[in-house]
Formats: structure tokens, sequence, C-alpha cells
């Protein structure tokens, strides 16, 4: 995999898959990026749980907050990973020990870990390193467009109402010619 440009169908297919994203390296603080796409991808239904040393058997956002990896009760579909490129390698070696394995190991904007992308990679998982799953989403749903960022994606569909005033789109499997 090129790790320098990801295909649209390609990011789509993971955000479309995925339905429990363990989050490591997420921040209570409201302020913290990762706090933001947290919610976000929490409000977009997805299931999150926080994985976070120094506020382990804590809550963010009413979800228990985890040591580690490998002290999730359950399935991990996505490990979110939020935190400096030297510290990835442990995780995803920690992610390649979990049963099941998850199918992604993302990692956040500016973060970038070859090695242990190859090592993901070899044991069948799908890697994205540099980019944000919030970012993403928005861009691919066309809700970054509403505020005013060109997001390269066109749609006359109609963003669902859910009844109290908000207005979202969906990923939904958008097979354009020119979508790659």
């Amino acid at each position: 995999m090129n790790h320098d440009s990801y295909p649209n169908n390609y990011i789509r297919g993971i955000l479309n898959t995925v339905k429990t994203i363990a989050m490591v390296g997420v921040s209570p603080k409201e302020n913290r990026p990762s706090y933001f796409a947290f919610k976000y991808l929490l409000e977009r239904g997805y299931h999150m749980i926080p994985v976070n040393l120094g506020q382990a058997g804590k809550s963010i956002l009413n979800q228990t907050v985890y040591t580690r990896l490998s002290d999730i009760p359950e399935q991990v579909d996505m490990v979110d990973i939020f935190r400096a490129s030297e510290h990835v390698l442990p995780i995803v070696e920690e992610a390649l020990t979990l049963r099941p394995k998850p199918q992604v190991i993302w990692m956040q904007l500016t973060v970038r870990n070859d090695e242990a992308a190859r090592l993901a990679e070899g044991a069948g998982l799908k890697v994205v390193m540099d980019r944000c799953p919030k970012i993403e989403y928005g861009r691919l749903s066309s809700e970054i467009s509403w505020i005013g960022v060109n997001s390269r994606t066109l749609s006359s569909r109609r963003a669902q109402n859910l009844g109290t005033g908000v207005q979202r789109l969906s990923l939904g499997a958008m097979n354009r010619k020119g979508d790659n």
C-alpha cells in the first residue's frame, strides 16, 4: 500500500466496515483534538473505546477508559492511534495479540511509523497513516462542505434530518466515475 496517498474507496471502505474503534491516547480535555475526534465519531454511531493509561477507570463521554488495548473486554475493529510516531510500534504489537485481531490500524495526523505499518500489513490488517478519521468522514460524507471547505466530493443528496434540527450525511457507497 502506498501510504502517501489513499484512494477514497479504501478510506470509505474502512469507515463503512468498522463499528468498534479503540482510540489510544484520547484526552478527556474538551479542547484537545483527540477529544473532538472521539466525540465526532461517537456521534456518528461508532462504538468508541478510550484507551489512556493516565485516565484508566474513569470515563470520557460516558465511555469507560482502559489502560491498554488488551484490557478491553470486547472485539475491536479499528485501533486509532493518537500518540507520537515513536510510540506506535508497541501499540501495534499489542494490537496484533488481540483475539480476534482488529481489521485496521489508523494513525492520526502527523503520526507515521513505516515499521509498524509493515508489521500490521504483514498480519493482514489495513493501515492508514497521517490521516484523521473525523476529517475523512466529514470529507467523504460532504459534511465538511457545510462549513465552506472544498471536500472534492459532490452530492445532490439531502442530509438526513435527525429530528433535533441537526442534519447528517452518511458515507454511503458512492460509485461515481472518478471516485477512487
